[in-house]
């Protein structure tokens, strides 16, 4: 295993979550709705506290937007974080709607004079800075530089934005660096956090769809991670973001950053199945989802000939059969009941397990 850097990152506020340090790799997404439309926006932020969300981050194009974070503020329970580009006063504007931190990419912003009133602005309200630099927008002299889109260019444009915001006399900065090229998100990764004191946000950009994004974004942020680099995470996906949640949720306890939850572990299926186990182990997925139990391991197996021994590792399981399945516990058959019941009888025992 490479060397651990999540320890030596500042502490940094942003509302009720504090990130870097000894705290935990924190879960964020980005709403897709207008921010403008305040009931659609709290109402899918309301959708994404249920799933897990911890940090949810509102793009503010317009001064309508801006204005709305305020409301918007009012009617949810997580952090709200601006996302801005191109214009500082909106910047502004949110710090002063209740902001709980911004995101800019200096070299949109303008002048050093208009970053200056941003930071201005950010250290009068206490509020964090997050820069942000992606591949896409990376500076003609850089790629010039470096023959190209490179990590190391990525690198030096981010921690040059952070040097000046530093001149300004403030360092209450979070630093994201992305790029849609997994391997080369992990390079700059590695390189930036033996040179940034603050806490990363990690996030492979523009991963795509909900099957090619997760693909992508668990292998990036799963080496990531593990390199112990990384203190606040998006998935980005082309798609609902509470689908970002679920997999953020899955990547972190995959890589054991993170408890609770009911785990569903299921069989690939084989000529011995004779139940429609791709479907009932989606269900039991969707059923666990809404369970308030905390590490549990349900097992989904497609026959009941080898059901029983591949579950005993698991709290709980079903095998199916003919017509019929088998509820498991701890590797024992505990009772026999039809197909169509499983979902139900295993529901059931989830629901009374601390009785």
């Amino acid at each position: 295993m490479k060397k651990l850097y999540r320890n030596q990152t500042k502490e940094i506020r942003i509302g009720d979550v504090v990130i870097g340090g000894n705290h935990p790799v924190a879960i964020q997404s980005m709403t897709n709705t207008r921010t403008e439309d305040v009931k659609g926006t709290v109402e899918q932020i309301h959708r994404l506290e249920k799933a897990g969300c911890e940090i949810i981050r509102c793009t503010v194009p317009t001064r309508e937007a801006a204005e709305a974070l305020k409301e918007i503020k009012k009617q949810i329970h997580i952090p709200l974080v601006a996302d801005i580009h191109f214009d500082y006063r909106l910047a502004i504007a949110a710090i002063e709607n209740g902001a709980d931190k911004i995101r800019i990419n200096p070299g949109n912003i303008g002048t050093k004079e208009r970053v200056q009133a941003v930071v201005d602005k950010a250290k009068e309200y206490g509020v964090p800075i997050r820069v942000g630099v992606n591949s896409g927008s990376l500076e003609k002299p850089l790629i010039e530089k470096y023959g190209g889109v490179t990590a190391e260019g990525i690198v030096e444009s981010a921690l040059d934005k952070v040097h000046m915001i530093e001149e300004m006399g403030y360092d209450n900065l979070v630093v994201s660096i992305k790029s849609s090229d997994v391997l080369m998100c992990v390079k700059a990764h590695e390189l930036i956090a033996e040179q940034c004191p603050y806490p990363l946000h990690v996030g492979i950009t523009e991963s795509g769809t909900v099957y090619s994004g997760n693909v992508k974004s668990s292998v990036g942020l799963g080496i990531i991670l593990y390199e112990g680099i990384g203190n606040t995470i998006r998935v980005s996906l082309t798609g609902d973001p509470v689908e970002e949640i679920r997999t953020a949720k899955l990547i972190l306890k995959t890589l054991g950053l993170r408890k609770g939850g009911i785990e569903v572990v299921s069989c690939p299926t084989c000529g011995r199945t004779r139940i429609n186990l791709i479907h009932l182990a989606n269900e039991v997925e969707k059923m666990v989802a809404d369970i308030p139990l905390d590490d549990i391991k349900v097992a989904v197996m497609g026959c009941v000939v080898n059901g029983p021994g591949e579950a005993k590792e698991a709290d709980i399981g079903i095998a199916g059969g003919i017509g019929e399945g088998l509820l498991i516990k701890k590797g024992q058959v505990i009772k026999k009941v039809k197909e169509e019941e499983l979902l139900d009888t295993l529901r059931q025992e989830l629901l009374n397990w601390n009785r």
